[in-house]
């Protein structure tokens, strides 16, 4: 029996769930239907949500009104992707059902999470069923329905309900079929609500992974893994979020992990792996590495090395601090702009076409709305455009619109090349209305090719993709699986070009690929198109292999 929650109990609980999602975010990542390789939603809701938890292991005692508020706050700065942000809704309709309450009984719990629901609902423009949408509706109904004064009762009520809607979500949403799983941020929802439960009905704190297996896997780390990497990333100025991220994605290697970040604003890194390979080609999508030395510890004896590791300084040194945050600017100037990307010769076009700001993120790495902020913030100018050049970025950069201390304009872009052409758009002299609606149209006139390659097998379309494989894609959707790196770009580009009868192609080579392989692409395409005009350029992008704008 629970009649009653208190501001500490109510923290407790959402501590349980926090740790409950972060020990099964693999999972959730693993529920991710489209094979293409990017911020999976395990990794965005267990972040948002984290950023959330550090603030409340911190706070003091206090009543449920104001831990719920505190909760909420957190969530919106931390959400990553558009699960992350939907998450951060849902508990800020949590909050406002209890604001001004010093304890809550069960009618009220249950209040809270239906004002969750509509929280959510409200800020998509078309909620989609068959998602996460769906299970915090038929949970939040269930537990309304009940009138449980009983708060344990209520959040097995709401588990309960939300389980079976999870489990109807393939029936909702086709892909989910055909793929024989269930919705993934729906999934991580239930996880968050079970860790709750946990505590508010049984007593018990789910406590993270790391934390139960304690010292004794910090032992056996040296001994564990063949080799030690040590290795300097010359980063693009103007990224705070790469630190944080390089540090995710080694970590993701195994072995201990020491990011540090110089003066000069190179990152240094040393852990230890298994796999060398993979912690150099990790770190290679941050920035061009130097320094590179590769020991093997059960001999002793360099295995590869580029240059001599420089000698580092007290003041260069540190402890894997957290990254820098952008210091705040008044406005000087009447327009700003800041954009998402990767890829030092992206982030580089974007610096030269006006960007103040370029944070780093996109595919595999998606920013928060407190980056975005900040980044704004940073810019000197009374109304910034924000680019976040990626779908599942659009939510996150939405929410810095009603914290930022100046007027910003989101620019929906999907993609870099909808981004380049919206920038390249831009008016002076013009209103911040015009020139949105402006850069918005323009970007609509873009269709962005894309070659990847498939992070997980799938299936898509009754075609079974394996992984490693070639895809083609059409503005976001796979329309070719493919062997071959230029015939897959010169397929999904041809077709592009056809279908929209295009005079111009970009084409954006990454950080896998070179020019001699991107100019067999554009004299491919300048035989078949012999009137098209064609640029190429060093985009140095990670994930894609080509990006090819068609205008």
């Amino acid at each position: 029996m629970l009649q009653l929650i208190t501001g500490d109990v109510l923290k407790c609980a959402f501590l349980s769930g926090a740790n409950n999602i972060q020990n099964h975010r693999a999972e959730v990542d693993a529920l991710n239907v489209f094979p293409v390789p990017d911020g999976d939603t395990g990794a965005n809701m267990s972040m948002t949500i984290g950023a959330a938890a550090r603030e409340l292991q911190v706070m003091p005692e206090s009543d449920v009104a104001t831990v719920s508020k505190k909760t909420a706050s957190a969530l919106l700065r931390g959400a990553r992707g558009n699960s992350g942000v939907i998450l951060s809704l849902i508990f800020r309709g949590v909050s406002k059902g209890l604001k001004g309450l010093e304890t809550a009984d069960g009618v009220q719990l249950a209040k809270a999470f239906d004002l969750g629901r509509e929280s959510a609902y409200k800020a998509v423009m078309k909620p989609t069923e068959g998602t996460i949408l769906t299970v915090i509706r038929l949970a939040a109904a269930a537990a309304v329905e009940a009138k449980e004064t009983d708060c344990a009762k209520v959040m097995e009520i709401l588990c309960a309900a939300a389980k079976g809607a999870l489990l109807k979500t393939p029936e909702m949403l086709p892909v989910l079929k055909e793929a024989g799983v269930v919705d993934a941020g729906g999934q991580g929802l239930l996880y968050i609500l079970e860790g709750m439960r946990s505590y508010l009905a049984d007593g018990v704190m789910i406590e993270a992974a790391d934390k139960k297996d304690g010292e004794a896997k910090k032992d056996n780390t040296k001994k564990a893994y063949a080799y030690r990497c040590a290795l300097k990333i010359l980063c693009a100025p103007n990224a705070p979020a790469d630190q944080n991220a390089l540090q995710g994605k080694l970590e993701a290697l195994g072995g201990e992990v020491c990011v540090s970040k110089t003066q000069t604003g190179a990152m240094e890194v040393e852990m230890q792996s298994d796999a060398p390979g993979n912690v150099l080609q990790t770190a290679l999508e941050f920035g061009p590495i130097t320094n590179v030395t590769v020991e093997n510890l059960k001999e002793g004896q360099p295995l590869e090395s580029e240059a001599p590791k420089a000698e580092e300084t007290p003041e260069e040194k540190t402890e894997a601090p957290e990254a820098p945050k952008l210091e705040r600017v008044e406005p000087e100037k009447e327009y700003g702009f800041v954009a998402v990307a990767a890829g030092a010769g992206v982030i580089e076009l974007f610096k030269e076409l006006g960007a103040d700001v370029v944070v780093s993120g996109g595919q595999t790495m998606n920013p928060s709305t407190d980056d975005i902020l900040q980044a704004v913030e940073a810019t000197p100018a009374r109304h910034v455009f924000v680019l976040p050049n990626n779908k599942n970025i659009i939510m996150a950069a939405e929410q810095a619109v009603h914290l930022a201390d100046r007027g910003v304009s989101v620019v929906a872009t999907k993609t870099i090349p909808q981004g380049i052409t919206a920038m390249l758009s831009f008016e002076d002299g013009v209103s911040p209305e015009e020139n949105h609606l402006q850069m918005m149209k323009a970007a609509e006139g873009v269709h962005t090719a894309q070659v990847t390659f498939a992070a997980r097998d799938s299936e898509v379309s009754g075609e079974r993709i394996k992984k490693g494989q070639l895809l083609g894609m059409e503005d976001g959707k796979i329309t070719l699986v493919e062997d071959d790196l230029v015939n897959a770009a010169y397929r999904v580009t041809r077709r592009l070009v056809k279908k929209y009868n295009g005079s111009l192609i970009t084409i954006l080579y990454g950080a896998d690929t070179d020019e001699a392989t991107a100019q067999a692409l554009a004299e491919r395409l300048q035989a078949r198109f012999p009137s098209v005009e064609i640029n190429v350029i060093n985009g140095g992008q990670p994930v894609y292999y080509f990006l090819a704008a068609v205008e």
